[in-house]
């Protein structure tokens, strides 16, 4: 089974771009940010909690994420591969999915981050803004929060992988198709 991070800062093309292996590779692509869309949108007390992170620009309590997050794993035990996307933010969730997925005789495959410029980040989320219909990404204070939280908190993630080689790069800026093209050739290389 291969088990993909899709890592990268908000506004980088994770959703996009996993949408689109996830359909290519046939894997099941697991979003935390609809994960949580679809809790807030349903008013479940767990989405009303995240909203109040979320609506500031912070990170979701690892429990409340994890708890998601195996519970979506655990619903789709027969798919021949996984993209996390939005998951993990920080080395604690990372060693949080590392043991889920061992009870499960699984690891993480490859993390691979799309690298993207924070102006360039800035300016497709205020432009995403205008049809995504949320207001945090109306803001750019809170997206420089966002920015900021993502280089302290998930960067790390990235060595975590790296002590043992699976952390990659690509270059995430340039057409959908051209970014696609960069993942698709990384992934079979693996």
């Amino acid at each position: 089974m291969t088990n993909i991070i899709l890592f990268g800062p908000p506004g980088s093309g994770k959703g996009t771009q996993a949408k689109k292996l996830a359909e290519k590779y046939h894997f099941l692509h697991i979003s935390t940010g609809d994960l949580f869309r679809a809790e807030i949108g349903n008013k479940t007390e767990l989405g009303q909690k995240a909203m109040s992170y979320i609506s500031k620009g912070l990170l979701v309590p690892d429990e409340i994420t994890i708890g998601m997050l195996r519970k979506k794993v655990e619903e789709n035990h027969d798919v021949e591969g996984v993209i996390f996307d939005g998951f993990p933010r920080n080395v604690l969730q990372a060693e949080a999915l590392d043991e889920l997925l061992a009870e499960r005789d699984q690891r993480i495959s490859a993390l691979i981050a799309l690298e993207v410029e924070d102006e360039e980040i800035i300016n497709r989320i205020l432009e995403r803004a205008k049809t995504s219909g949320r207001t945090d990404d109306a803001d750019e204070e809170i997206i420089r929060n966002r920015i900021k939280v993502y280089n302290e908190e998930t960067a790390p993630v990235f060595n975590y992988y790296r002590e043992d080689g699976r952390s990659h790069t690509v270059y995430g800026v340039g057409s959908i198709e051209e970014i696609f093209d960069r993942l698709r050739k990384l992934i079979d290389s693996l």
